[in-house]
């Protein structure tokens, strides 16, 4: 039989009263909580799994807490995966709320999905214990239909679990839940990260400066008649002693372009195995008063070199200052001398992996000098600016490449990040979008680009070494 039609069963004026009774239980025996949307940056395109997301949006919100013994019945424990935090909770906001404040905002937002009730996988900050909660099932059937309507939504929550998301909501005390504590040097440590990569930055650009000076009987230069083949690493140099009053000069080799992928003539189906391009002066001693010999020891064969002994040349260069922020190597140059024909001087520097000048090679220690020329070493260019921020958005000048910074050693000059969009190149300037810094990228550190949180290979090496899929089914054929 239907309803009766002179009663009302669940007018509008019913649950409005309903909705405002619940809205003020809530407001005097709930907590402030904020409510932060899951913005999706990047989706994959075949199973749209997403692998990027941000949160840089928080709303203020009362809910109650269903919870009346802690955080569930999941405790934190010691798995074999390591310590795992499982705390749960249960929380009831109002559905009139959400839709009337919240929602609203939310449909201005491009990158948000959802916007009409709050949804699987965003954020509650939860102010006891500064806490994040993932929202893992929205339950709105809860009480069911009273009156003919809804009035809240059931939030059941748990424990965040960080990887790669961005959260930049400007609450201090939501972004700080991330931020972890500051380290030695003032970088910033997360408690946990997915994929990054580390950058080591050229840092502040100071010129190297080096002082020589004239020598008699020293080694101009060393010649190669033949470069041999088949080095594997940089052979030994061995030239013969000066005499008595003078100083033995030191050489070192260089393989052909200094690259693993270049192959000797002798040896062009080895890529690893290499000739000498080059043998260059680390001291053109003094004293001889003929050419010395020069011998070659390493695990290639086949080089032979000689060497030309000459008067008024350059002697040993020696660093005053090594200088920083060099990302290239500088040019050398020696001052000539003013109405003395003169042949000048040649020299390489080599620069360390701190973006410092630590030695200078003669290549040719140059003829005729009367006094000890001048030696420039050019500027390591523009220098590097500023401080990056946790968090900002930082961009590569040539490739275009963007990411997020997650820690910064200014003493080190190494930068982490992750949220990676496209390829950094060495020698380009990092810019920060916040901070403004700007920083030359030395070297990249391809090693450690990976995903934090998968520990495929080393499960599958520890799994080979008890079961063995070889052969077969290690459990039996059917």
């Amino acid at each position: 039989m239907a309803l009766n039609p002179f009663f009302q069963q669940g007018s509008s004026g019913e649950q409005s009263l309903v909705q405002s009774l619940i809205n003020e239980q809530l407001r005097m025996y709930g907590v402030d909580v904020h409510y932060m949307p899951r913005k999706y940056i990047t989706e994959k395109t075949i199973l749209k799994e997403v692998s990027q997301s941000t949160f840089d949006d928080a709303y203020p919100l009362e809910a109650y807490i269903d919870n009346f013994d802690g955080y569930g019945d999941n405790p934190t424990m010691l798995s074999k995966f390591g310590i795992q935090a499982t705390n749960e909770v249960t929380l009831i906001i109002s559905k009139e709320r959400f839709e009337t404040y919240i929602s609203p905002l939310m449909k201005n937002e491009a990158n948000v999905k959802l916007s009409t009730r709050p949804k699987e996988g965003d954020l509650i900050y939860f102010p006891f214990g500064d806490r994040l909660f993932e929202i893992k099932y929205v339950e709105h059937e809860k009480p069911f239909y009273q009156l003919k309507n809804t009035y809240v939504y059931e939030l059941r929550c748990e424990l965040f679990r960080y990887e790669d998301e961005v959260i930049d909501t400007g609450v201090e005390e939501i972004d700080d839940t991330l931020e972890g504590v500051e380290g030695v040097d003032g970088e910033v440590v997360l408690p946990g990260q997915g994929g990054t990569q580390k950058l080591t930055l050229a840092g502040s650009a100071v010129q190297a400066t080096a002082i020589t000076g004239i020598v008699n009987g020293g080694i101009q230069q060393v010649f190669l008649s033949n470069r041999g083949n088949s080095y594997t690493y940089a052979p030994r140099v061995a030239i013969s002693s000066a005499p008595t009053g003078g100083l033995t000069g030191i050489g070192t080799a260089y393989l052909l372009g200094g690259i693993t992928v270049c192959a000797g003539a002798a040896d062009i189906n080895n890529s690893k195995k290499r000739v000498v391009q080059s043998i260059n002066l680390v001291n053109p001693g003094y004293g001889y008063t003929n050419n010395p010999q020069i011998e070659v020891f390493g695990d290639g064969t086949g080089v032979a070199a000689t060497s030309k002994m000459e008067n008024a040349i350059v002697g040993i260069v020696t660093l005053t200052a090594g200088g920083s922020g060099y990302s290239t190597t500088p040019t050398i140059t020696f001052t000539a001398q003013n109405g003395i024909s003169t042949v000048s001087a040649a020299a390489t520097a080599i620069v360390s992996t701190a973006g410092t000048i630590s030695a200078i090679h003669i290549t040719h220690a140059g003829a005729g000098y009367t006094v000890a020329p001048t030696v420039t070493i050019s500027s390591p260019g523009s220098a590097g600016q500023g401080n990056y921020s946790f968090n900002e958005i930082v961009t590569g000048s040539v490739s275009g490449a963007t990411a997020r910074v997650r820690t910064w050693s200014a003493v080190t000059n190494e930068i982490e990040i992750s949220n990676i969009d496209g390829t950094f190149k060495v020698n380009e300037d990092l810019t920060g979008a916040s901070s403004g810094a700007v920083q030359r990228i030395r070297l990249i550190d391809y090693t450690n680009f990976d995903e934090g949180y998968g520990e495929n290979d080393e499960f599958e090496l520890q799994a080979d070494a008890i079961i063995d899929f070889s052969e077969g089914n290690p459990f039996g054929q059917p």
